[in-house]
């Protein structure tokens, strides 16, 4: 079996007295999407630094295509490409120039440099406003056109850091069909993000990082399903809540929550079938408005997970892009 593209083994990281990462291992194959989400201070921009060149580990050891991120430097970032939460474009250039500054950036003959960049313009849609300048571009170009100048030695592994951050939701479906664009053609990508649902649309795997660790790591279904579905009853009268969550708990082996005149609980169980519950509810004399049975989302996996919902996580943290990298 090969490698995966991406490898970190027991990494340690302290900034002080603060340990940031203690004992961090994750591995993402090649051309899939690896979603890496935690609260703040979690540890998951401390690792993506390392991964990224940006940071060396106290210890641990992490490869990028085969070659360890600390010895290997300087290859592994003729590799790799990183876009952060914020457009590191020129806004007084137009988009071509951009791109043929970034393309002899990184050592591309004037010729070269041309090409890609017109070959780049025309593949992300932007090749009508190449001759404008980027101060004139909406958020959502922009932050494509950001996304382009991480691409231009055509990288095996992308970063990105927050990448629709602030972005309306056509923008937001815009740099997702990109990103698929580029797992397409056998990118790796590592997400950071704080919406779960672009995550859960993206991300092939997902690896929760909490105090310096992957607590969970897996597909997105396979993290749902360690939860198990959910059970919601949206009751007729609110006031039979009490004999409700007395039916549901038989069920379930757990007591559902509240909320307005929804009950809502986990299966912890296993499988329940909707003609049990409709019968324990009739059988309390209980009426009902709508049962069903659910899929967890990621954020109730993210709540399980971390003891915190995302909507309440504090701000998602930044990852400087200096130009060795971009």
């Amino acid at each position: 079996m090969d490698d995966p593209m991406v490898v970190a083994e027991g990494l340690h990281k302290r900034f002080g007295a603060t340990r940031a990462l203690r004992g961090l291992d994750l591995a993402v194959p090649e051309g899939q999407v690896c979603g890496v989400l935690g609260p703040n201070g979690a540890g998951k921009t401390t690792a993506i630094r390392i991964l990224a060149t940006l940071a060396d580990p106290d210890a641990g050891r992490a490869r990028i295509a085969g070659l360890d991120v600390v010895r290997d430097a300087e290859r592994v970032r003729a590799r790799i490409g990183l876009a952060g939460q914020h457009a590191a474009v020129d806004e007084q250039l137009t988009g071509r120039d951009n791109l043929r500054m970034f393309g002899r950036l990184y050592h591309l003959s004037r010729s070269a440099a041309r090409r890609r960049a017109e070959e780049l313009l025309e593949r992300f849609g932007l090749a009508e406003a190449a001759g404008r300048q980027v101060r004139h571009y909406s958020g959502g170009m922009r932050r494509r056109l950001d996304l382009v100048t991480s691409l231009i030695l055509r990288p095996q592994v992308l970063f990105l850091d927050e990448p629709t951050t602030g972005l309306d939701p056509r923008s937001r479906g815009e740099i997702w069909d990109s990103v698929r664009e580029l797992v397409a053609d056998g990118t790796t990508v590592l997400l950071t993000t704080q919406y779960l649902d672009e995550a859960d649309r993206l991300a092939d795997r997902i690896a929760v990082v909490d105090r310096g660790r992957v607590i969970a790591e897996g597909t997105p279904d396979a993290l749902k399903s360690e939860i198990g579905d959910r059970l919601d009853v949206v009751l007729a009268d609110p006031a039979q809540a009490a004999p409700a969550a007395q039916a549901m708990s038989r069920l379930a082996g757990a007591y559902p929550e509240l909320e307005g005149g929804r009950l809502s609980v986990a299966l912890t169980r296993g499988p329940v079938r909707l003609l049990d519950v409709l019968r324990e509810l009739d059988g309390a004399g209980v009426a009902a408005e709508d049962v069903g049975l659910r899929r967890p989302t990621l954020d109730e996996v993210f709540l399980r997970l971390t003891g915190r919902p995302a909507e309440d996580a504090p701000a998602p943290e930044t990852t400087a892009a200096p130009e060795a990298v971009r």
